[in-house]
């Protein structure tokens, strides 16, 4: 899955720009400027809380086209001090995407990174939208009442068609010791993402530290068990073993687990609580109103369905979740106070 998205010259994130009406599939930014104004809002109001302090780290994990972070700015600006107070910093791996960033926030003269560990040191806030769902997963099978990774395997590997290139999924022959895993009936499908729940344990410790607090919104669950490995390719669902690095390849989140790494590095953790409920909470409601009341029909029209899209139950307001992970001194940061898991 790694390989497949992010291999230089050949993954899926490396050699396009999968978003927006010609890409593949269309984030919450890319949909209306409202969600990006309302996470702007969020950050300069929990900057507040933080005491406000100069020259801090504001940064964002997979960035796409830049498209959140230019709306988060222009609305924070309706908080005195922050756009100044703030450094910009962006973690992104796809050169292409890269220069997507570049041309929408040059004025706020950003730095790249190639990871998380890579930002400078100081208080901080992280948004991580929709980049959770891209990191690898490993797979297992439960088999016998024990636990068995699912591996990918190449046929011609096998001998069973040595001249074809087809992918399959088998199933170990030795049993997984996994204590993280529940117990299930045989035949149940369990996802882990080691390398979120590192980077979680990672975001805390510097929060924990150093002072700040990191936002993710993602698509995915609180625990338990299910196959979500997926593929859209075209903007349609595909084999995610078909056409390596030609497709989105996610899984969904796994929220608890993400909440677990966090407090044991020392962080506090509110929610996740679901998308429709932060936005709502966090007057996306008024601001479509207000959108709506200045703009014509088909603006009125368009305004709407971007609302119903983001935080209708149906659509994305409860399939998406949002989780914060502060420094453990900070109150709960808006949009979580009457919702701590």
């Amino acid at each position: 899955m790694e390989m497949a998205l992010t291999e230089p010259g050949l993954g899926y994130y490396m050699t396009r720009d999968p978003f927006g009406t010609g890409g593949d599939f269309t984030t919450a930014p890319e949909i209306s400027q409202m969600f990006g104004e309302i996470i702007g809002l969020w950050s300069a109001v929990t900057w507040e809380a933080m005491g406000r302090p100069a020259g801090f780290v504001l940064a964002e994990l997979g960035p796409g086209r830049g498209t959140l972070m230019a709306d988060a700015l222009r609305a924070a600006r309706a908080r005195p001090g922050f756009v100044e107070a703030a450094r910009l910093h962006l973690v992104e791996s796809s050169p292409a995407l890269r220069a997507r960033q570049q041309a929408a926030l040059a004025d706020c003269r950003p730095s790249w990174h190639a990871g998380f560990a890579d930002l400078p040191p100081g208080p901080m806030i992280l948004l991580a939208n929709e980049f959770f769902d891209a990191l690898p997963v490993r797979q297992f099978v439960r088999v016998g009442g024990t636990w068995h990774e699912r591996r990918v395997t190449h046929a011609a590997a096998r001998g069973d068609d040595p001249a074809g290139g087809t992918f399959r999924f088998v199933i170990g022959d030795e049993a997984a010791v996994r204590e993280d895993l529940p117990a299930a009936a045989d035949g149940a499908i369990a996802e882990v993402c080691e390398s979120g729940i590192a980077l979680a344990a990672a975001i805390g410790a510097r929060v924990a530290a150093q002072g700040g607090a990191a936002l993710v919104i993602d698509y995915g669950h609180i625990g338990g068990t299910g196959e979500t490995l997926q593929a859209l390719r075209n903007k349609d669902y595909a084999d995610p073993l078909s056409e390596p690095g030609a497709a989105d390849i996610t899984a969904h989140v796994d929220f608890a687990a993400l909440a677990r790494a966090a407090r044991g590095s020392g962080a506090a953790c509110f929610g996740p609580v679901s998308q429709g409920w932060f936005l709502s909470s966090l007057g996306i409601v008024q601001r479509a109103e207000r959108l709506a009341r200045n703009g014509d029909a088909g603006t009125r029209a368009d305004v709407e369905a971007a609302l119903k899209r983001l935080i209708a139950p149906s659509e994305m307001g409860n399939l998406f979740k949002v989780l914060a992970i502060t420094d453990p001194p900070i109150t709960p940061p808006a949009g979580f106070a009457a919702r701590v898991l």
